[in-house]
């Protein structure tokens, strides 16, 4: 059973063309209470990300909500919990919706190491 009070993120990818999609979706995930950040729109490859894509974070007991939001609009994404394991985070525990893409898990911290990097307010695990 997973923790309802669990942090999740939501990467959702974009091209020049889905770009107004996302951008919509964006904006009705900014007014969504249930979404506690929403990132900036990154036009470019960002971290592991190769591609044009923002993030959402929210509350396990939302994940299904963000995810029948995101297939509504046929955009591809990679939603994932926060761990103290990044590579898993962005791999074994990640689920995509759409046609996966290759990330460069090169980046990605080693289990048990965040690098300074804040995911909900904090630092390290």
């Amino acid at each position: 059973m997973i923790d309802p009070d669990a942090p999740y993120h939501a990467h959702i990818y974009y091209d020049p063309a889905d770009r107004p999609a996302a951008a919509t979706l964006r904006d009705a995930f900014g007014a969504d209470p249930a979404i506690l950040f929403v990132g900036a729109m990154t036009d470019g490859a960002a971290g592991p990300h190769p591609i044009a894509q923002y993030e959402v974070h929210f509350l396990a007991r939302h994940r299904a909500a963000v995810v029948e939001a995101i297939e509504a609009t046929g955009l591809r994404a990679l939603v994932h919990p926060l761990t103290d394991d990044d590579l898993a985070d962005h791999t074994s525990l990640a689920h995509w919706i759409g046609e996966p893409i290759e990330l460069d898990v090169t980046v990605l911290d080693p289990p048990g190491v965040n690098q300074g990097i804040p995911r909900f307010g904090v630092s390290d695990f």
